[in-house]
């Protein structure tokens, strides 16, 4: 049987370095953090809604360190993972968690359906499984903006994103059971384009394509800032975050 070809889409070293770049930034005081905010205390919120209580946890990518905090009061023994160290490559022991947490990790993997069989693996029979990660939906200013300034040879810029259907679709491919998938959205107000993109580079959400579109020129930038102007009224532009929620449960 032939094997399984995998479209490179992201760069595992520019994927890292983008999340090390974070970690610096975030030691800054005025350092954007609401997204690794809503994300880590979505999950917490989850984990105590379903009285979720593991005896040994594995929690990939949260930088606010808010999960872990959480899942060692209810008793859990948790080990962490940073996003740059994980992929659909990487090796994790054997049916050892009870529960697994991945946050912002799962959009930016070549092969999701393969990373999500390798947790699957190294979870324990009834262990549960959730990701949460922004998704289809989210940055629809920027993109627009970029088009713009783009005009008629459009560069790839943006991430291609996963929605929550897809991402339901995805747990089964995987093998998880009783998959639930949901989103809820953030909207955030500019002033400037430069703000949201310094906030996406405080939260390790520049890019991580493997492909470098061409930099922007001087002239290109200014009609890229002049269009998401455009889109706002009394010089705010609203940008959308959708946050995508998975949970499964391995059989």
């Amino acid at each position: 049987m032939a094997e399984r070809s995998i479209p490179r889409i992201f760069s595992q070293r520019r994927r890292a370095a983008r999340v090390a770049r974070a970690m610096i930034r975030q030691a800054r005081p005025d350092a954007a953090r609401f997204l690794l905010d809503a994300m880590a205390e979505e999950t917490v919120e989850r984990l105590g809604f379903m009285q979720v209580k593991p005896g040994v946890a594995l929690v990939i990518g949260d930088l606010t360190g808010m999960v872990t905090a959480y899942l060692q009061t209810v008793g859990a023994e948790v080990e962490t993972r940073c996003i740059g160290t994980f992929d659909e490559e990487s090796p994790i022991a054997f049916e050892k968690y009870d529960l697994v947490v991945t946050i912002g990790s799962l959009d930016t993997l070549n092969d999701v359906p393969g990373a999500l069989l390798i947790l699957n693996a190294a979870m324990k029979p009834g262990g549960l499984l959730l990701a949460v990660f922004s998704g289809a939906g989210s940055l629809t200013t920027l993109k627009a903006a970029m088009m713009a300034a783009d005009g008629e040879r459009p560069a790839a810029r943006i991430h291609p994103q996963i929605d929550a259907r897809g991402g339901a679709d995805l747990l089964a491919r995987a093998n998880f059971r009783s998959q639930v998938a949901d989103s809820f959205t953030l909207s955030v107000s500019y002033g400037t384009l430069q703000r949201l993109i310094d906030d996406l580079r405080d939260q390790g959400m520049g890019s991580a394509l493997a492909s470098h579109s061409p930099s922007l020129t001087a002239s290109h930038r200014a009609l890229a800032e002049k269009a998401f102007a455009d889109l706002g009224e009394n010089g705010r532009t609203l940008e959308s975050f959708e946050i995508v929620t998975l949970t499964g449960w391995k059989a």
